[in-house]
């Protein structure tokens, strides 16, 4: 694929992700959730869909339900200077939060929904573990 597509298709995607953005935004402020908690949810959303999902190919917002773990399991890890386990479990938190955020939203099914949380469930130790042995190898 040429550069130039690659780009035009990535802002496609990037224009509709940021009215996804714009609308977990105001669901999280009829929530009453703290101004910056919001961006922490905002800013987490926003690095998986945008800078994670188009990085090696182009996903939509939907393909990431099924990507959390090369996410959170890897790329997180390894392009995020400040990643620590703690900040995976809070990344896997806003994460989670947009997606069910997508589905009372109807953009996405229940069953992917259900998938993301059992995999962020399931694997939430061993991408700590990754992170904690990735942190300790760099420190070296």
């Amino acid at each position: 694929m040429e550069y130039q597509v690659y780009e035009k298709e990535c802002n496609q995607i990037r224009e509709i992700n940021e009215g996804l953005l714009e609308l977990f935004e105001k669901d999280m402020v009829a929530q009453g959730l703290s101004e910056r908690t919001i961006r922490r949810h905002i800013s987490n959303a926003d690095s998986y869909i945008n800078d994670f999902l188009l990085y090696y190919d182009i996903h939509p917002m939907e393909d990431g339900l099924h990507m959390v773990s090369g996410y959170l399991g890897d790329f997180f890890i390894r392009k995020d200077l400040s990643s620590t386990p703690d900040t995976i479990k809070t990344a896997a938190a806003s994460i989670k939060k947009f997606y069910q955020c997508m589905l009372e939203h109807g953009k996405i099914k229940k069953e992917d929904y259900d998938y993301l949380r059992w995999e962020i469930h399931d694997e939430m130790e061993l991408w700590q573990e990754e992170c904690a042995a990735f942190n300790a190898y760099e420190g070296e």
